[in-house]
């Protein structure tokens, strides 16, 4: 799950030698052990969907609640905080959605965009259609790919502009939702440009999305006539004073905060090595992250199986809650000089330090 803000491929540097990742080849072993030790596991568990969806809005909402009502400051930030990472997690299952058969979990598109997806104006069609993408073999890591950028070959000044910039996207999504959504309604150019560059989870500036079509269409107009209702509503409540405008600063400054942590993840969910080649699935998943246990942390900055990005691109269609299994089994049966474990990383610190390292190499 990717930020709507982005970054422009022309900030990459040139000095720094190449980066030869997409010569790896495929290691077939490791590709068909891990489908062979996984087959029992890519059915999704509604009940499992379910509570972790339901609890996560209800902590994250309950959170702002109190947040929002609290007399003490101290208190005022605690359950800001946590309010921030339960609606974290809950926005994290848009990931589920472009993966997910529907059929296997009936209603769990509409709950999700009744209960995060639309109060939080990232609306499931954001990432449906395009997340996928990234997945496409023949697009992971190249200029048609929505959700790379050749970040490790960027300037220095590049990844904190990447991780500040994430902090205005609750600004940008109302301006999406209240006044782009309904003006694009009435004039038709500005409706393709709204679609095209406006309505997409990425960060590749160069990335256009098709117009909707068929029934995907049909389900786009009705979830972004829900989010753009109550965009509007939000505004004028605020405006009219019947919504406090303290209130309304602590809803924006928790959201800028899943913006920003979610941000942060992308950072360091892949590392950004690829100069726009085609890549071998290996070579993908070696450019991608796994940060397994004993490192507790993930749990809050990389839920709902973001953790294991690397191992969820070798095995997409394994749900979330079926992950840590596929890990401990691949991890198990691969011996230490398969390329699987060369993928997994202690945590978030190391990865920040090496995405730094190599920016600055490249300004070298």
């Amino acid at each position: 799950m990717d930020t709507i803000l982005t970054l422009d491929r022309t900030a990459a540097a040139t000095p720094r030698a190449k980066v030869a990742t997409h010569l790896v080849a495929d290691d077939k072993a490791m590709l068909r052990t891990a489908v062979e030790l996984t087959r029992d596991l890519t059915a999704a568990k509604p009940a499992i969907y379910w509570a972790d969806l339901v609890a996560s809005a209800l902590v994250g909402w309950g959170g702002l609640a109190v947040a929002i009502l609290a007399s003490s400051t101290a208190l005022a930030i605690v359950a800001g905080l946590v309010s921030m990472l339960a609606l974290y997690r809950g926005i994290s299952f848009i990931h589920e959605l472009t993966h997910v058969k529907h059929a296997s979990l009936p209603g769990f598109r509409s709950g999700w965009n009744a209960l995060i997806g639309v109060p939080m104006l990232t609306p499931s069609f954001m990432y449906e259609g395009v997340h996928n993408l990234h997945h496409a073999k023949t697009r992971y890591g190249t200029a048609e790919d929505p959700e790379y950028l050749p970040l490790a070959l960027m300037k220095p000044w590049t990844l904190p502009l990447f991780i500040v910039i994430s902090a205005l996207a609750p600004i940008g999504l109302l301006i999406r939702y209240a006044v782009l959504s309904p003006l694009s309604v009435v004039i038709p150019g500005l409706r393709r440009v709204v679609v095209e560059r406006f309505s997409a989870l990425a960060i590749n500036p160069s990335f256009r999305r098709r117009m909707p079509e068929g029934a995907f269409r049909t389900q786009w107009n009705r979830i972004e006539a829900a989010a753009s209702l109550w965009a509007i509503t939000l505004l004028v409540l605020v405006a009219s004073g019947v919504v406090p405008l303290r209130a309304f600063l602590i809803f924006l400054a928790v959201a800028a905060g899943v913006a920003v942590v979610n941000q942060v993840r992308t950072l360091v969910a892949h590392l950004w090595e690829n100069e726009g080649e085609s890549m071998s699935v290996t070579a993908q998943y070696l450019d991608t992250v796994n940060v397994p246990p004993p490192a507790l942390l993930p749990m809050l900055w990389a839920p709902v199986g973001l953790r294991y990005h690397a191992l969820h691109h070798l095995l997409p269609s394994v749900p979330y809650h079926a992950l840590g299994e596929a890990h401990r089994r691949l991890s198990a049966a691969l011996d230490a000089i398969s390329p699987y474990h060369q993928a997994s990383y202690p945590g978030l610190p190391g990865l920040v330090a090496r995405i730094a390292r190599s920016t600055m190499v490249s300004r070298r």
